[in-house]
């Protein structure tokens, strides 16, 4: 099966295809706030997927790390709004630091094409 890179640079690629699945480097959003970051990096997930033919539809996993686990109902108020209803996807979600403490949220998907 042929592997296809999509946005590669110098330490990662925004997303990588192999076979009838993509995986999606971890999205963070700009903003102040969770929910403004959470929007954000959807709309990156968004683009992303459209860019490997797929949307979140075929969602089938995704990771969520927040910085502060207090913040959890605004990112599942932002996520709940976001996702297909009709085909939620699995899901974790785990307090962890973030790469810097400017982000406050980040979203990992993997999706079917």
């Amino acid at each position: 099966m042929s592997i296809k890179r999509i946005e590669p640079g110098k330490r990662m690629s925004g997303a990588v295809v192999h076979g009838n699945t993509v995986y999606l480097a971890g999205q963070v959003g700009e903003g102040s706030t969770v929910a403004e970051q959470s929007k954000s990096a959807l709309a990156e997930v968004d683009r992303l997927l459209a860019a490997a033919g797929s949307d979140k539809s075929k969602i089938l996993q995704t990771i969520i790390y927040l910085s502060d686990m207090s913040t959890f109902a605004e990112m599942n108020a932002v996520w709940e709004g976001w996702i297909d209803p009709a085909n939620p996807p699995a899901r974790a979600t785990s307090g962890a630091p973030l790469a810097t403490p400017d982000y406050l949220v980040e979203f990992i998907v993997t999706a079917a094409i």
